[in-house]
């Protein structure tokens, strides 16, 4: 198996340049090596590999074998999310409504939460509830808010669940 990802990656498959970097980056089966998981994911990121984008965006904002600096990780979480990657639209919300390598711009963390929660992301949806709660870079809206909460807690996310439970428990914009 371990020889076909190599193979493959050497032909070009921007898949198996993937799993290596994975591979590497956490030590599956070969020793844990920063820089080598750095090179497999930047050559499958040149080949437009999304979730190889998404990976470098990380490896840049914990500072995984690269000096930590958020402007690359914005980078290469716009690249992934521009192509609709779900994990890069949230990490990029992040980074908008953080202020982390970008000035801070809560209606940009909104579009990029928005796009990741309308593709099922809990943590967005919970995220989005709590900006609608807040007014934070969209008007005020316990409804919309509750919609957010709602749609993460089916999907069993903690934090929804026990903001929802507290909201219909003091009747707080939802019948008690």
């Amino acid at each position: 198996m371990e020889i076909d990802n190599f193979r493959a990656a050497e032909q070009g498959d921007a898949n198996a340049k993937f799993v290596l970097g994975n591979k590497y980056r956490d030590g599956q089966g070969v020793s844990q090596d920063y820089e080598i998981a750095l090179k497999w994911f930047t050559l499958a990121a040149a080949q437009g590999h999304a979730a190889a984008q998404n990976a470098l965006g990380n490896m840049y904002y914990y500072g995984e074998g690269v000096p930590q600096e958020y402007k690359q990780a914005v980078k290469w979480y716009t690249q992934a999310a521009e192509q609709g990657y779900v994990g890069a639209q949230y990490n990029l919300g992040g980074m908008y409504e953080e202020g982390q390598g970008v000035p801070q711009d809560y209606p940009q963390a909104v579009k990029w939460y928005t796009q990741a929660a309308k593709q099922g992301d809990a943590d967005a949806q919970t995220v989005l509830g709590n900006m609608y709660c807040k007014g934070e870079g969209l008007p005020q809206d316990f409804k919309r808010a509750v919609k957010w909460y709602t749609q993460a807690a089916e999907q069993g996310h903690a934090d929804a669940q026990c903001i929802l439970g507290a909201m219909y428990y003091k009747g707080e914009v939802v019948r008690q």
